[in-house]
């Protein structure tokens, strides 16, 4: 029998983790302890329905018609796990129970012109039977987010559907968090796409003749699309692809200070956001820092001191990546939720969108944050994980009508 002071989604997310042979995350019980507030909260704010609705894609004809032919999920309906359908429990129900598929990773260090080192986490696939040469081998460059690296449920998904496509994938995992020693007090932020471009290059130098496509996830996306835009025609990218993007800081961090959000996520990203602190505490006051309660506290007391803003607005305007996307000159296709609690839905570039010929923005009536989950028991492959895996073939295989479909105008670039 249902205890009454148990809400209906916790009791469901207690029988999957039975059903699927789950051990209880302990996550849960801090989750059920606010989950009431929750509930009302959800009730009040997000229509009722987890009926199937088609996604909205905003982008050029030319465009358009290319991601139905060859990435037919854009428009396919997406029925979120009808007992998880808000955007804060899909946010957090990925966490808690998504599978996590088995990759074998190589791992390289790289060093940086600054003294430090990055980690990167390779899967060579060097038994693909479609691109048995190495040099050519087609090859996904995976950004995680903020607090994430290469053994997150998403980024193991995602390295699943590329490899089974016969590509390779490497895994950028921000400084300090891929399990190698800092060497520098310096990390990482959604601005600074000086460690990205290090990387990309050295990927392109092992090989020239190979394809190379980018993926971001949440801040992943962000420093993506900031670096797109810095390098413009210079990428060295065949596309990109982002997921789950904050396309105004400012907005993001507003809508994650309402109540609700403010008492479930904040402290997760700020908690889990400082590591290294023998290193770090040469440059901030690591016990101020530690003692942020927001996102918004912790970028004024870390991001914005340790890559020299003049205040955490600055950073903000520097690291949003919305009004940047003009300067961007490769094809982007961008998966966003309208309930993502991380990305408010007035702060999409939808404007942007309809008139660039190289930008496509798919946004789901729900999915929250890097959630999208579906089916029953949402542990296994998602939508994201499927348009991952059409997307990045349809750019590989069909490079060339890609290319004509998001061709640029120069008055656009003015």
């Amino acid at each position: 029998m249902l205890s009454s002071t148990v809400p209906q989604h916790c009791y469901h997310l207690l029988l999957i983790c039975r059903f699927c042979s789950i051990a209880q995350p302990p996550q849960l019980a801090e989750y059920m302890s606010h989950s009431s507030l929750l509930l009302k909260h959800t009730h009040a704010h997000i229509p009722m329905s987890s009926h199937p609705q088609t996604p909205v894609l905003v982008c050029s004809d030319a465009f358009r018609v290319f991601l139905q032919r060859h990435c037919p999920v854009v428009a396919e309906p997406f029925s979120p796990t009808p007992w998880c359908w808000g955007g804060r429990l899909q946010t957090l129900v990925r966490v808690l129970i998504k599978s996590s598929p088995q990759v074998d990773y190589r791992n390289e260090l790289i060093r940086t012109a600054d003294g430090g080192q990055i980690s990167l986490d390779w899967v060579d696939n060097g038994d693909s039977a479609a691109y048995p040469e190495c040099y050519s081998r087609p090859t996904v460059l995976i950004l995680p987010g903020l607090t994430g690296n290469s053994r997150q449920t998403y980024v193991l998904h995602a390295v699943s559907q590329a490899t089974r496509r016969g590509y390779r994938c490497v895994v950028f995992n921000n400084r300090g968090f891929g399990g190698e020693e800092l060497l520098t007090p310096v990390t990482f932020c959604a601005a600074d796409t000086s460690d990205l471009e290090r990387v990309v290059l050295h990927v392109r130098e092992l090989f020239p003749q190979a394809p190379l496509l980018g993926t971001g996830v949440s801040l992943g996306g962000m420093l993506l699309l900031n670096y797109l835009a810095r390098k413009g025609s210079e990428a060295g990218l065949v596309a990109g692809l982002t997921m789950s993007v904050s396309w105004d800081t400012l907005e993001s961090c507003a809508s994650l200070e309402q109540p609700i959000n403010r008492l479930i996520f904040n402290r997760h990203l700020t908690c889990h956001s400082l590591r290294h602190r023998k290193m770090l505490e040469t440059v901030v006051d690591v016990d101020h820092v530690l003692k942020a309660r927001t996102i918004r506290e912790f970028d004024e007391r870390y991001t914005s001191v340790m890559f020299g803003y003049k205040s955490c607005l600055d950073y903000y305007q520097e690291a949003s990546p919305n009004y940047k996307l003009p300067r961007t000159t490769v094809p982007i296709l961008c998966l966003n939720a309208a309930d993502d609690p991380f990305s408010p839905k007035h702060a999409l570039p939808v404007a942007l969108a309809k008139r660039l010929p190289n930008v496509a923005l798919l946004v789901t009536s729900h999915g929250g944050h890097i959630g999208y989950l579906e089916g029953l028991y949402p542990r296994g492959e998602g939508y994201m994980d499927r348009l991952f895996g059409q997307f990045i073939q349809a750019a590989f295989d069909h490079p060339g009508d890609l290319k004509g479909a998001c061709s640029i105008k120069e008055e656009i670039l003015d």
